[in-house]
């Protein structure tokens, strides 16, 4: 059996792959959902993947004014985990915290939780995922309030990423860390020049402020015990689960600080509004296998074919579909959304720094700006304009009989 991809309309924002995740669920999905526990947000986010761009959603004709020519652009699903539905948002992000950039270093600091907490977290994903937060930000600014190094308030926005590269459940939270703090007396206090804090002692209290609120939850009935992770439900096992969790070397990593904003903002686009995969990372789909490329980091990152089939590929893909309104961007710190305005002031104040006011830009703006695409310009002749001349209900609509015209 051979995956046909399934006619989405026209889609001139990218360059379109010839195979799609929404193709591989549109083939073995509903097989996949017969035999296997699936959630709400997961069935939400199959049924969106597949719908995205089809006619179910519903669209518009639009026709060129110079040659006529005529194409159907269907309605994106809008779903935050469709491999092509982030790409504006991900845009619209990135210019605002161009907007909040400081002239000085920014650091890269990556959080890891141990495989070990896999199978619970898989059970109580909120409530980890929120702990995971809670202890990267207590960890950051513990270490940016300590006299010893910074003595003030650091800022950073957090991204919680939960797979690796081969699908797995993997999860960790990329930090971009501003080098430097602003103390009480609104001073601002720089960090050194190539090093932020010590990733050992980061990992040792992150290690023990997790563990001492994952007893907590224990303690107080708040963990589930689901599937595999039932063998974590006496307490004789739990402990010897944190036993082994506080053996083990939590991992912590720093990278060199950024050359300058513009490396910043480039990074930051590859980690804030990205999926367990794109598209264009699949290979080909046929006979129940799915194959897509990855990178193997303990082998010198070495791009490499992985094989799998479309059942796993499957569930790997839904282990990162996170639950209903989880925020997985975060900023802490004087970059926290409550009081962020202010502060960043004071930090310019400190820094004799400021910044010109963000250009508000259209949908059309941003992407003929970013990838020098013209979203009206007809891709036939190149000469004339695409001009709406209807209006295509989706299902929904046609189901009720609603006019929208």
């Amino acid at each position: 059996m051979h995956c046909a991809p399934v006619p989405r309309g026209n889609d001139d924002h990218t360059l379109k792959p010839t195979l799609e995740v929404a193709d591989i669920l549109e083939c073995y999905a509903d097989h996949y959902q017969r035999h296997h526990a699936v959630s709400y947000e997961q069935r939400k986010a199959i049924q969106a993947i597949r719908q995205c761009r089809t006619a179910a959603l519903g669209g518009h004709v639009e026709q060129c004014d110079h040659c006529g020519a005529m194409d159907i652009s269907y309605n994106s699903c809008r779903n935050r985990h469709c491999p092509k539905c982030q790409t504006v948002k991900k845009l619209r992000w990135v210019k605002q915290r161009e907007s909040e950039l400081l002239p000085i270093p920014y650091f890269h600091v990556v959080f890891t939780l141990p495989h070990e907490l896999n199978l619970l977290v898989l059970s109580n994903s909120a409530l980890l995922y929120n702990l995971l937060f809670k202890a990267v930000s207590e960890t950051l600014l513990t270490f940016g309030h300590d006299p010893k190094r910074l003595g003030g308030e650091l800022g950073a926005i957090l991204v919680l990423h939960t797979w690796g590269q081969n699908l797995s459940l993997h999860p960790h939270v990329h930090c971009i860390v501003p080098g430097g703090a602003l103390t009480k007396d609104l001073r601002w206090v720089k960090a050194k020049s190539n090093y932020l804090f010590p990733v050992k002692a980061m990992a040792k209290y992150f290690r023990a402020n997790y563990l001492k609120n994952l007893q907590e939850y224990y303690a107080n009935n708040q963990l589930l015990f689901h599937g595999n992770s039932q063998q974590y439900a006496t307490s004789i096992e739990f402990n010897r689960l944190k036993e082994i969790l506080w053996e083990k070397d939590w991992v912590v990593y720093a990278k060199k600080p950024f050359a300058g904003p513009q490396q910043i903002i480039q990074y930051l686009s590859q980690y804030t509004h990205r999926i367990a995969i794109s598209n264009h990372r699949l290979i080909h789909c046929e006979n129940g296998q799915v194959s897509f490329q990855w990178r193997d980091y303990a082998d010198n990152n070495k791009t490499k074919v992985m094989t799998l089939d479309a059942e796993e590929f499957i569930r790997r893909y839904l282990l990162h579909v996170l639950p209903s309104k989880f925020t997985r961007i975060r900023h802490i710190g004087f970059l926290a959304n409550r009081y962020k305005a202010d502060k960043l002031k004071q930090c310019r104040t400190a820094l004799s720094f400021d910044t010109k006011p963000i250009i508000e830009e259209t949908t059309d703006e941003l992407l003929l700006r970013v990838y020098h695409i013209d979203i009206h310009r007809c891709a036939h002749c190149h000469i004339g304009n695409k001009k709406v001349i209807s209006i295509l209900p989706n299902k929904y609509h046609q189901n009720r009989g609603i006019d929208t015209s």
